[in-house]
């Protein structure tokens, strides 16, 4: 075994272990797992893995068979989360546990959830490498449905297992082959029974999961790590203006009712001000403008616009939205369109765990890692599990800030880094204890990963 070189800092050895004080996880197993898990749903368009599909059932199931083999027990609750639990030396003690998802979006990339998958499986084999038990239980948890791409909704999964989910709300749901969310279980023989799937606090420590960033900050900064402070949530509008359709070239300018130009100056006026409370980390967005009737030589007389507002501050969210009901008044007023405005949701931010985020500074600040306190924009499981138990959230970085996207990518070194901080964090808060009496047995994986 080569030895640690650096008590307080990690590096790359022959470019596949990454030592980081007591830690070894072993870089070039971690990418091959990523790659074997991506087997599953590739396409020349990008990975299409949809929840409940049945190649995300079989990526499931492959990495499931992988758990086994290090001597996990795993089970599948009624919404398809699958949580695979290594035993403690204290079977009774409050669980510590950590993963993310498999589903992609349509034409998604390689590394959104599954990188957090993977990393988790590393972890438990490092600990099965080198004969660590831990005080606590671990359990490795892959979430069913994070990605809202088949029904509309994202992180079903965790919502149901933090007993967050409207049940009602999710049985009305229908994918785009309308199969309703129901079918779709029963295809899989999940039963949608949020009693069985449901957690209580008692039973779970913590909760840790690391993800791509999905952004540019980390990249452009040149930061290693992102400690999530808090996760945004949207609040989301239909705003629909009715104008007056007349004929181009022989209506003059100051008598039009154009509500194409109405939506256009509501949306521009939103810009305005979320770039007023950019401080705070808000951002606004018009996804969807739909302008009718739709011809060259037409006045709009309608324009209907569907609109994202989010952040972790209520307060900076709020003034975003007073400005946008403003600006809808003022061009009711000056362009004589008839407005209206639907709230189709309005979702509050989370704000993560103090402690877990000292933690993890105090980890990065151990290992040399440059890191940065930062929101989320995007939506995880995370979010969920924190309204559950203390919840740490790591980010790593994303090239150009892409993702949802094929060329989706994070360099080995980064995966590397949030690898070795996700186990330091886990052996920090399962408490480590050396060596166990005997290693997980291995053969059943071998035969596993012959049979894929």
């Amino acid at each position: 075994m080569v030895s640690i070189v650096d008590m307080m800092s990690y590096v790359l050895v022959g470019a596949t272990q990454i030592y980081r004080g007591d830690e070894k996880v072993k870089l070039e197993r971690l990418t091959q797992t990523l790659q074997d898990i991506n087997r599953f749903g590739c396409t020349d368009k990008g990975m299409n893995r949809l929840a409940y599909s049945t190649v995300e059932r079989e990526a499931i199931e492959y990495v499931s068979g992988l758990c086994r083999s290090e001597g996990m027990s795993v089970r599948t609750d009624s919404f398809g989360n699958v949580i695979a639990r290594r035993e403690g030396l204290n079977p009774e003690a409050p669980i510590v546990a950590f993963g993310s998802h498999l589903d992609t979006v349509i034409n998604g990339g390689r590394y959104d959830g599954a990188l957090g998958v993977a990393a988790a499986l590393e972890v438990i084999r490092s600990l099965n490498d080198r004969m660590i038990c831990t005080q606590h239980p671990v359990e490795l948890i892959i979430f069913a449905c994070e990605e809202s791409s088949r029904f509309g909704v994202s992180t079903i999964g965790s919502k149901a297992m933090t007993g967050l989910l409207n049940l009602e709300h999710v049985a009305s749901l229908h994918d785009a082959q309308g199969l309703s969310f129901i079918e779709v279980l029963q295809e899989c023989s999940l039963d949608m029974s949020v009693e069985l799937a449901r957690r209580q606090a008692r039973e779970l420590k913590v909760f840790l999961e690391l993800h791509i960033e999905q952004g540019p900050v980390l990249e452009t900064e040149g930061i290693e790590i992102g400690i999530v402070s808090g996760i945004a949530a949207p609040s989301r509008f239909t705003i629909a203006v009715q104008g007056h359709a007349a004929h181009s070239g022989t209506t003059p300018m100051g008598s039009r009712q154009d509500a194409f130009l109405s939506a256009a100056e509501i949306a521009l006026e939103l810009e305005r001000a979320a770039k007023a409370e950019e401080q705070y980390g808000t951002v606004a967005t018009v996804g969807v403008c739909e302008v009718k009737p739709g011809a060259m030589n037409v006045i709009p007389d309608h324009a209907e616009m569907k609109l994202d507002i989010r952040g972790t501050s209520v307060p900076s969210r709020d003034r975003v939205i007073s400005r946008l009901m403003s600006s809808v008044e003022r061009m009711e007023r000056e362009r004589h369109c008839t407005i209206t405005v639907h709230k189709l949701s309005d979702e509050k931010p989370v704000l993560l765990d103090q402690e877990m985020m000292a933690s993890l500074r105090e980890s990065c600040e151990e290992g040399s890692l440059s890191y940065k306190v930062m929101s989320s924009g995007a939506g995880h499981d995370a979010m969920n599990m924190a309204r559950l138990c203390p919840t740490g959230l790591i980010f790593v970085p994303s090239r150009n800030g892409l993702s949802h996207h094929p060329d989706e990518f994070t360099s080995p070194e980064h995966i590397a880094a949030g690898a070795v901080l996700l186990e330091r964090e886990v052996l920090k808060w399962a408490g480590a204890s050396y060596p166990c009496e005997s290693p997980a047995p291995r053969s059943e994986g071998e035969a596993w990963q012959q049979e894929y």
